[in-house]
This record gives C-alpha cells, structure tokens and sequence, in this order.
C-alpha cells in the first residue's frame, strides 16, 4: 500500500466520521423531550381537525338521526329524575318534604343516652353558585 493510498483511507475515514458524527447530532436533537412532545401534540391536533371534520359531514349528511342520537342520549343521562317525576304522576303523590333535603337523625334505644340532632331544612343547592 503506498503512501498516497493510506493518506486517501485517513481522509474518508474522516469524513466517515464527520457524517456519523452529524448523524447522531440530528438524532439527539429530533429525541429531545420538547421536540418529541411537539410531534406528538401536532399529531394530535391534525387528528382531532380530521375527526371534527368527519363529524360536522356526517351531521350535514344525518340531522336527524343525529338529533334521534342527542335526544337518545339525553334521555339516558336524565332517568332518574325522568323517573321520580312518572313515578309521583302516576301515583299523583306531592314531593316527598325530605327529598333533596340534608336530614340527620340520631335514633337510640338506650335510656341512659339521649341525643337530638337538628333537622337542616336547606336543600341541597341552597347557598351553591
């Protein structure tokens, strides 16, 4: 091997190295915690767009069986009170006075302890905003 050809390997051993080096500078820089959070986030918000937009077509396409969904919908999320209020129709009872009421009691048969607690005639909402 001359002189000449070790000298050419030195140098393309170098510029190997240089690309590697680069290489790497770019693959720590793309792992950052921010920028992967900032790929993730952008990902994120373009699926959102899609998705929002796939369903503002789907609603233009179906209103009502889009209403049909909502009002369906509803109505699950309010049978209870839905209930209580067929309930007292049918059976054509008033409100009962304690519901949605706080009512503490404090019931004992020993003799030798007698405790009253008080009745709190607040509703439940009073003095919530």
């Amino acid at each position: 091997m001359s002189l000449a050809e070790l000298e050419q390997g030195k140098r393309e051993v170098a510029a190997a190295r240089r690309r590697l080096e680069s290489t790497l500078g770019a693959i720590q820089l793309r792992l950052q915690p921010a920028n992967l959070a900032g790929e993730a986030w952008g990902g994120v918000k373009e699926k959102g767009a899609e998705l929002a937009d796939g369903a503002l077509t789907a609603v233009r396409q179906r209103p009502a069986a889009v209403g049909v969904a909502l009002g369906a919908f509803a109505l699950f999320l309010a049978r209870e009170p839905l209930k209580r209020a067929m309930t007292r129709l049918v059976a054509g009872e008033e409100e009962d006075a304690d519901e949605g009421m706080i009512v503490t009691r404090i019931e004992t048969d020993d003799s030798k302890f007698t405790a009253s607690a008080p009745i709190v005639d607040a509703a439940l909402t009073e003095g919530v905003k």
